[in-house]
């Protein structure tokens, strides 16, 4: 058995309930964030074109843009509703890490902006470890399996 299936293993078996819950608000975070960026896109580019160091074509920051949109909405309602977790986890840990360095946590000592990002990347990495737990759609899905 390899690394990944003992990691599922031992978060399958290793998930209290209360887990459940704040993964549910984790996702529920995420697509509400998910909501503010597609309500004001350009505060968003505004906010990548402001970090970075070198030029970036408008089509690449546009790209950038829409993605972390679309990231945030489909990731988002993926943890809440528990199904494919792991996976939304993946993809929600590279833009939540931007995140964290775009709020210049490590310049000012009490940043506000920083400690929701801080969260939401601590909670991303915990889920991709344990997965959905026993409130979720996959659990509900593999009672109704054919074999």
């Amino acid at each position: 058995m390899n690394v990944v299936h003992k990691i599922e293993n031992w978060g399958d078996t290793h998930h209290p309930m209360v887990l459940d819950i704040i993964r549910i608000a984790l996702g529920i975070f995420l697509m509400l964030k998910g909501f503010a960026f597609l309500d004001n896109s350009t505060y968003l580019k505004d906010m990548i074109e402001d970090q970075s160091v070198v030029y970036i074509p408008t089509a690449l920051l546009m790209t950038a843009v829409y993605y972390v949109i679309f990231a945030h909405l489909v990731g988002g309602v993926l943890i809440a509703m528990g199904t494919l977790t792991r996976f939304a986890c993946i993809i929600q840990i590279p833009i939540v890490i931007a995140a964290v360095f775009m709020t210049d946590f490590f310049t000012s000592a009490i940043n506000t902006m920083a400690w929701p990002s801080i969260t939401a990347l601590i909670l991303l990495v915990i889920f991709t470890v344990i997965g959905s737990g026993p409130l979720s759609l996959d659990r509900y899905l593999s009672k109704w399996e054919v074999v």
